[in-house]
């Protein structure tokens, strides 16, 4: 193992030790905003659901542009450029005190987040060598979820659901993040792959050619609706807990589900990785997205704290599976000098990002915290229905590979 972090880009480094940093104080604030919309400013479920949702139909409306245009311009500018605007989107939320301008602010948030991440594991997958692809994006999920142990219990001590001093915080991070990425390009200058001197497909001809391709499309529908899913996690169950008149105190129980969340997926993305990578890639999604659905299932059931708990360890094993892989398919199925486009354009599953707060909002004021079931029964069964997409996925993927594999050997001939 020593050997293998030794091979790793110490540009790849700034990335994950900058994520954990960045997820740490980005967990410390994003998942209490519902409950601070609500308990604070007064808004309804409604309300909160189109606030928290803006942030990923933006993302959604910009990340394939912001894959593309790294293809084009080269990966630096495209980060630089949206991680200082990113810090600056968090210094907004700590000085908003109005409904409409955490609307615009989580609007701008989405627009760095879809723009930053994708041009970031491009790069990772740009400067690692094949062999350890498997190893840097897992270890940048490892770090995602790292700091997403410690910080919804450092929010919940800040006072997240009451204040927003902790997004202040969270921009000070991101400038740091940032003049550390400035630094590491200046130092690495030339180990660093060169943009825009290869033919780089025109705009609409990266989205047309993305769109016929039928692996990726299929994946693309399928994971959707898996997102959709995973989004009720941090939106509908914060209010539903929150708000519910069974618990007592249901955001400092959300804050210690949000870390068990994150210390379950330390624990066990490990062998989940190494015996997910023995099987076809599409495989470990149709598995996360049957365990998320079951989760959502028994969230809404009567159970006590025992069977959220076990909800919640279920859960993150659906993600594991959904997550862990998805990097290393992306890149599988991808052209090489399409990277950036392909990362980008799979942030179009986002859409089930911007569907879940508006669904899970809508179904809370229909019929209240109360009643679970009626709640949570919709929302797993609309998770469910990207099972037929990404088994399709699957099929073709297969026949896809054996063609490949016979013009191999008939080529050898």
């Amino acid at each position: 193992m020593k050997q293998h972090l030794r091979h790793i880009h110490p540009l790849a480094w700034t990335i994950i030790i900058g994520t954990m940093f960045g997820r740490l104080v980005t967990s410390m604030s994003i998942p209490f905003l519902s409950i601070y919309l609500t308990q604070v400013l007064g808004a309804t479920a409604t309300q909160t659901g189109f606030t928290v949702a803006v942030s990923s139909l933006a993302g959604v409306m910009i990340s394939f542009y912001g894959g593309y245009i790294s293809d084009v311009i080269g990966r630096k500018i495209v980060m630089l450029v949206s991680v200082f605007g990113w810090a600056c989107v968090f210094f907004g939320f700590s000085a908003a005190q109005h409904l409409w301008v955490f609307f615009l602010v989580n609007t701008l948030n989405g627009l760095c987040r879809a723009v930053f991440e994708p041009t970031s594991r491009a790069l990772l997958s740009d400067i690692t060598p094949p062999d350890h692809k498997l190893l840097v994006f897992n270890l940048r999920y490892a770090a995602v979820n790292l700091g997403v142990v410690f910080g919804p219990i450092i929010g919940l001590q800040l006072g997240s659901a009451k204040s927003t001093f902790p997004f202040l915080i969270a921009g000070i991070v991101y400038i740091a993040y940032g003049l550390v990425l400035f630094l590491q390009f200046s130092v690495h200058r030339a180990s660093l792959p060169v943009h825009g001197e290869a033919r780089t497909p025109k705009l609409l001809e990266a989205l047309s050619t993305t769109g016929r391709d039928k692996v990726f499309l299929p994946v693309l529908l399928g994971t959707i609706f898996c997102v959709l899913g995973y989004g009720h996690f941090s939106s509908t169950l914060a209010q539903y807990l929150a708000n519910n008149p069974h618990f007592s105190n249901g955001r400092q129980f959300f804050s210690y589900m949000l870390s068990l969340n994150a210390i379950t997926v330390l624990v066990v993305q490990y062998p989940i990785v190494r015996t997910a990578s023995k099987f076809p890639p599409i495989i470990p999604l149709i598995l996360g997205n049957c365990c998320v659905a079951l989760s959502l299932l028994l969230f809404g059931m009567p159970g006590g704290v025992a069977l959220l708990m076990f909800s919640v360890v279920l859960f993150t094993i659906g993600e594991v599976l959904l997550f862990t892989m998805m990097d290393m398919l992306i890149d599988r199925i991808a052209r090489p000098e399409w990277k950036g486009t392909y990362f980008g354009t799979i942030g179009f599953n986002n859409l089930g990002n911007v569907m879940a707060p508006i669904l899970g909002g809508l179904l809370l004021d229909q019929f209240g915290t109360a009643n679970g079931p009626a709640v949570f029964v919709p929302l797993a069964l609309t998770t469910a229905f990207g099972l037929p997409f990404l088994i399709t996925a699957h099929k073709r993927l297969r026949i896809r590979e054996l063609a490949e594999t016979g013009n191999k050997a008939n080529i050898s001939a």
